[in-house]
């Protein structure tokens, strides 16, 4: 029997496929996107091939995953940015919250920086987020607060550079790239080296 294209899961294989899911976010979100399969499919109370029958590999999984915690967790940075009247502290609370998040969610900073380019699902929602702060951007820009030729491929790089900075430095300086971010955002504002 067959819904919507897709084949109907006995209830043990979907209660595997929930324990599954279940078990990748928490493993993911704990050490990033290339924790072993292994790792999750033993978290989950299942064997390896349990795993790769359901979703075949690592990125159909974190395609299954990843999606729903990416829109989440940039749809808050884009709620806080958007309470803010001022467009420069909005753009700057966006930014701001995306590293902290960096900081705080290894599977997140992993998506974010596009660790894994083989999950079209994730990247697709990853562009169609950021998309979304190119409001913030402009409204700063308009307002005279931010350098006139700032694009969103810089807002790329360093949300990419704070990703390095976090994976380097998170056991030792687990606050290093608050530092290195309030250097970024001096060198973004008009009136900074433009």
């Amino acid at each position: 029997m067959k819904t919507e294209g897709k084949p109907t899961l006995r209830r043990d294989a979907r209660r595997n496929q929930e324990r599954l899911l279940a078990a990748a976010a928490e493993a993911f979100r704990e050490k990033g996107l290339a924790v072993p399969l292994e790792e999750i499919a033993q978290r989950a109370g299942v064997s390896a091939g349990t795993l790769y029958n359901r979703f075949g590999g690592r990125e159909a999984l974190i395609d299954a995953v990843m999606p729903e915690l990416v829109a989440e967790r940039m749809n808050e940075a884009m709620r806080r940015a958007e309470a803010i009247d001022d467009p420069w502290e909005s753009f700057v609370t966006y930014v701001t919250v995306l590293c902290e998040q960096q900081a705080d969610d290894p599977a997140f900073r992993d998506a974010i920086s596009r660790q894994l380019q083989d999950a079209p699902e994730l990247t697709a929602r990853c562009t169609a987020e950021l998309a979304k702060s190119v409001q913030l951007l402009e409204r700063a820009q308009r307002a005279g607060t931010l350098r006139a030729d700032v694009t969103s491929e810089d807002l790329l790089l360093l949300i990419f550079t704070n990703a390095l900075i976090v994976r380097e430095t998170v056991e030792s300086k687990p606050d290093a790239w608050r530092r290195t971010l309030s250097f970024s955002l001096a060198g973004l504002r008009a009136g900074c080296g433009s």
